[in-house]
């Protein structure tokens, strides 16, 4: 397997005030909910805004240290990381995928805040032309899935895992992260000519999800819309798996990100989140 890369960065306003709580063990965290709008373009050149919501989980000091100073509406920086968990709940397996910070900054909206900002129907502040970003690097856990909308469209799913190596006074610890994706049109049939296995370098938007179960509950899955995709080939001097070794096989493909609705019941995800 691939050494992954994992980074996610959003830029986006505080929906409401974090609270700083602490586990039985005495860790901190503190959840922020994050909001924004994008301006997204498609490949007849119309653009749209979506708006997007996400939880971001700040644990130990980093916690500690932002205390009760963050209130809703203040404009976040945050840079971080997927972590992927998974848990037995009622003899089903259950997952979730976070978005777990390493460092966050407050971004200053003096005198723009009405430019800037767009007050939702619940009274939440989100961040006009936020940013929504991520990059991975791992390999694909199964063939990917290609199919096409009843408009003739092609779309992609692909099953990702990525690696990740840590060190802790116990010694060394290896995790992997399992996260969803999703391409259309011309960069979806190039997805689809990739195999279990291949080791691939993704840019994309974070998304959730949410639709209805058969047996009539409400489920949720996080994943990413892809905007870019290439395809990793082991270099001549590759040793170990290591990201750094691994060179782009010819070309990639980028393709504008796609935003298509009413496709939930035709592609349930596996994953549901415990909201």
């Amino acid at each position: 397997m691939a050494r992954g890369l994992n980074r996610v960065t959003l830029v986006g306003t505080l929906t409401q005030d974090p609270e700083l709580r602490y586990t039985p063990g005495g860790l901190a965290v503190m959840e922020l909910n994050l909001a924004g709008n994008e301006i997204v373009t498609d490949e007849q050149g119309q653009t749209r805004e979506p708006a997007w919501y996400h939880r971001v989980k700040l644990l130990g000091k980093s916690a500690e240290f932002w205390g009760d100073s963050l209130k809703a509406g203040m404009a976040l920086f945050v840079d971080g990381r997927l972590e992927y968990r998974s848990w037995e709940q009622d003899g089903q397996k259950k997952s979730i995928l976070e978005i777990r910070a390493e460092r966050m900054e407050i971004v200053s909206l003096e005198g723009k805040r009405g430019q800037l900002t767009i007050t939702d129907a619940r009274g939440q502040e989100r961040l006009r032309d936020g940013f929504n970003h991520v990059m991975l690097v791992g390999n694909l856990t199964r063939d990917p899935e290609l199919r096409y909308t009843p408009q003739g469209t092609a779309v992609t799913r692909i099953s990702l895992a990525v690696n990740e190596k840590y060190s802790t006074r116990q010694g060394e610890h290896e995790k992997v992260h399992y996260v969803e994706a999703q391409a259309w049109r011309e960069l979806a049939e190039y997805a689809a000519e990739l195999k279990k296995g291949d080791g691939v370098f993704l840019i994309g938007r974070l998304v959730n999800d949410s639709w209805t179960a058969q047996d009539g509950t409400r489920r949720f899955t996080t994943r990413v819309e892809l905007s870019r995709l290439e395809r990793l080939a082991r270099g001549a001097g590759h040793a170990g798996g290591d990201s750094s070794q691994m060179a782009l096989k010819a070309k990639g493909r980028a393709g504008k990100v796609d935003i298509e609705e009413g496709l939930e019941d035709d592609f349930p995800p596996e994953e549901d989140l415990p909201f």
